[in-house]
Parts: structure tokens; C-alpha cells; sequence
């Protein structure tokens, strides 16, 4: 399974897109050229997400750059090391500090997170589920913004939903299987689909 790597991907995968679902077209023209957003597919990238979970972009930052300062270099073994009153003091909360030390002991026994890009989306993202604080969104997230996976859609993620519910005039935000149809469909299942000839505006 090739991952989503360069600008290039991006363009190729998103013209298949809009072939399969037309009012993609207008939803293209509106949003303009799509970055590549990328992290590291390794110990570090997965962390990071957990740390900014819930969290202001300049709260998560600060956080990160201490612990950063503090887990030198950021590997498992090093984070472990240290006492859970170093953890806390850089602004990890009790949940996040767990969740780390899991994650850190998961790559220890034997999981290699990058080669999650070459698994089936439902295989990756039940193994990274299966590390005890790792909820479906943060697997997801892992998933599609540091192994570049292919074949990942965080249906979970509230801005996603939104973006959805504005770009195709929904009456209400979908969620969970909803959004997970209308992305493998190309239907509109949730409420009634409002006229989109009009602009859209985002």
C-alpha cells in the first residue's frame, strides 16, 4: 500500500475523488490547492498527538517543547526512564502521562508504527486502538497525518464533520457510520440536502 507522500499523491488521489463524487468539483474550486501535512511516523508523531488532545495549539506547544527538553532523545526507553514528577511537571496530565509510558512499553515489545502505512486501515487502525489510551480518533490521526495512510478517514473528528455538513448543505453534522457512508458512497444519508447550486463559502 503506497502511503501519501508527496504533492503529487495528494492530486492524483483527490482527482480519483472527484470522479467518483462530483460535487467534490465545487468543493475543490472553493478550497483551492490541498497542503501535504505530514509528521514523523514513529514514537514521537504518536505522542504528539496525544499531548495536543483537547489542548489550545499554543497550550500543546509549549507542553511538547518541555517534554521534548526534557526526553532527550525521544525514545522509549529514555521516556521511561524518567520518574512520573518529571512527566507531570512539563504539563502532562495523569491520562496523557499513562498513555505515553503505554505506548512507549507497546513499541518496546515489538510494534513498529512505521510500518502501519503498509496495513489494511481497519488492521492499523485496530492494533493502535489496542494501546491502552489510544482512542479512535488519536489512532486515525496517526494514521493519515504521520504514516501518510492511504486508506483512513477520522470520522470522529468534529471539524471534519462540519466541513462536510457546510461543503454539501446538510442540515445537520454527520457523525461516525453516517460520515463513514457518505465518504465510501458518495451519498447524503443525514437530514435534507439543501440546494447546492449556490456558492460555497468556507
Amino acid at each position: 500500500m503506497k502511503p501519501i507522500d508527496t504533492l503529487e499523491d495528494i492530486e492524483r488521489e483527490l482527482a480519483s475523488l472527484v470522479q467518483l463524487d462530483e460535487r467534490l468539483v465545487r468543493v475543490v474550486d472553493v478550497a483551492g490547492d490541498v497542503p501535504l501535512r505530514r509528521r514523523s511516523a514513529d514514537f514521537a508523531g504518536l505522542c504528539n498527538i496525544v499531548v495536543a488532545q483537547l489542548l489550545s495549539v499554543a497550550a500543546a506547544a509549549s507542553i511538547w517543547a518541555r517534554l521534548e527538553a526534557l526526553v532527550v532523545p525521544f525514545e522509549p526507553d529514555v521516556l521511561l526512564s524518567k520518574s512520573d514528577e518529571e512527566l507531570l511537571g512539563v504539563g502532562l496530565s495523569n491520562a496523557k502521562l499513562r498513555t505515553l509510558k503505554a505506548i512507549a512499553e507497546e513499541l518496546k515489545a515489538g510494534l513498529c508504527l512505521s510500518e502501519a502505512v503498509g496495513w489494511p486501515g481497519e488492521v492499523a487502525h485496530k492494533r493502535l486502538c489496542e494501546i491502552k489510551g489510544i482512542g479512535p480518533w488519536s489512532a486515525d490521526i496517526f494514521l493519515l497525518f504521520c504514516a501518510g495512510h492511504p486508506d483512513v478517514f477520522p470520522v470522529g473528528d468534529v471539524a471534519l464533520q462540519a466541513a462536510v455538513q457546510h461543503a454539501f448543505g446538510l442540515d445537520e453534522r454527520p457523525k461516525g457510520k453516517v460520515l463513514a457512508e457518505i465518504a465510501e458512497r458518495g451519498l447524503l444519508t443525514v437530514g435534507q440536502q439543501r440546494d447546492c447550486s449556490g456558492p460555497i463559502t468556507v
